[in-house]
């Protein structure tokens, strides 16, 4: 569900024209719908309200201040995974009791910023990251609570790029380590282990990966309760995939009427990461065409946007929707590739796409664009980052102005050594 509809042939976000927004701010930008955000973490937290989770929008999915805020307000906590995630968590105005920190390789640097600040939670990943959040903790004087991060050699039929719980991958540790660690608690001072955690991988459309790897989970603390160990916090962590192709994910509510029968009645505060099936369906990219070009074996529509602007379909082969930000239904059709300016074989936005005839100079808007979208760009071939642009109802706002060739260049020098 979005609200990215034609209005007399015109694509509009919410109540406002996409070509206006062009016209504003030029291309290529990404644009977001406030009302599809805010819904979808709505109904996420409707489908679950008789368990009250804690749940916590998976930033790496998208950081905008403006972003962060509206789902802040509409009462999510944040889940992060770096210090520049919370710095902007809490620049966003979050309460530290309601961030969670995940993540293989937190410094000492990141861990003791928050454990100062009270992050409610760190997901820990290793025996080796346990031993440096206490001795940070005893230093400060503090006690830190932690849920240990199990992998459940689970698989998730995702993209191998995304999947996180099978022995193989590199996150969380398994579970007769987990219970070696339950066991001797105690012997880190200053350090609760209040909880365990489960992230399975990203774009999972059925529950079948979760319920397993829960069931493996709820097992275990069975087993470490009749040992005496007791936990407060069960984190079931996100993934929840969305609607890109042909996908029939399961909805906020199949998902919670599996779930909730298996951790009710367990006194465990659940707690939720979802990120992509919050943000996903709430952005679009929109580029527009330089040129047409036709070639012997492919026909090739080149656009102002490239895999630096939008990896997805570089890195994963993902697929987004295109719709043209100006109808015209009686364009014949063709099959393109859509590429970018970048200097790779690899920068294509579709490849082999059945889509309407466009000219240059024509918009384009690629859908599903609001997770992993402008959190993954970058600068390559020097090209200054996007704008990034929120809509509520009638109006709109840039909320990430789009970087100059100066941005470039800042904190750069050149030595004295080398003139």
């Amino acid at each position: 569900m979005h609200y990215f509809t034609y209005k007399n042939k015109k694509l509009y976000c919410e109540d406002v024209s996409v070509e206006q927004i062009a016209q504003a701010v030029g291309t290529p930008f990404y644009c977001y719908s406030y009302r599809t955000l805010t819904e979808h973490f709505i109904k996420l937290k409707r489908a679950f309200a008789s368990i009250k989770p804690l749940i916590c929008f998976s930033m790496k999915s998208n950081s905008n201040q403006a972003v962060l805020h509206s789902l802040i307000k509409k009462g999510a906590g944040l889940d992060i995974v770096s210090g520049g995630e919370l710095f902007r968590g809490m620049k966003a105005g979050c309460n530290p009791r309601k961030i969670v920190y995940a993540g293989v390789g937190k410094t000492e640097k990141e861990l003791a910023d928050a454990i100062k600040r009270g992050v409610l939670l760190f997901n820990v990943e290793s025996i080796q990251e346990l031993e440096t959040i206490s001795r940070i903790s005893r230093r400060y004087n503090i006690t830190t609570q932690v849920s240990l991060r199990v992998n459940p050699d689970v698989k998730a039929d995702t993209h191998e790029y995304i999947t996180t719980a099978k022995a193989e991958n590199k996150f969380g540790i398994n579970i007769p380590i987990v219970e070696k660690i339950c066991l001797k608690a105690s012997s880190f001072s200053h350090v609760a282990i209040v909880g365990l955690h489960i992230h399975i991988g990203s774009q999972i459309v059925t529950a079948a990966p979760f319920i397993q790897a829960i069931k493996k989970v709820l097992a275990f603390m069975d087993t470490m309760k009749k040992q005496g160990i007791y936990f407060t916090y069960l984190n079931i962590g996100g993934g929840l995939g969305i609607v890109y192709k042909n996908e029939t994910p399961q909805t906020a509510e199949e998902f919670a009427k599996r779930v909730i029968p298996m951790v009710r009645g367990r006194g465990y505060r659940i707690i939720l990461e979802p990120g992509r099936f919050i943000a996903g369906n709430s952005g679009i990219f929109v580029t527009k065409v330089t040129y047409v070009k036709r070639g012997t074996k492919k026909d090739f529509l080149i656009v102002d946007g490239g895999m630096n602007d939008l990896i997805r379909p570089s890195l994963y082969n993902a697929y987004h929707e295109i719709y043209p930000v100006v109808q015209n239904k009686n364009r014949a059709r063709s099959v393109f590739d859509v590429v970018g300016p970048i200097c790779e074989s690899g920068d294509f936005l579709a490849k082999e796409r059945e889509l309407p005839q466009f000219n240059a100079g024509e918009l384009m808007a690629l859908l599903g664009a609001g997770a992993y979208g402008f959190t993954m760009s970058s600068n390559y071939n020097s090209r200054p980052r996007v704008a990034e642009v929120l809509v509520k109802g009638k109006k709109f706002a840039v909320v990430r102005k789009r970087e100059t060739y100066t941005d470039l260049v800042k904190g750069e020098t050149i030595p004295s050594f080398v003139k």
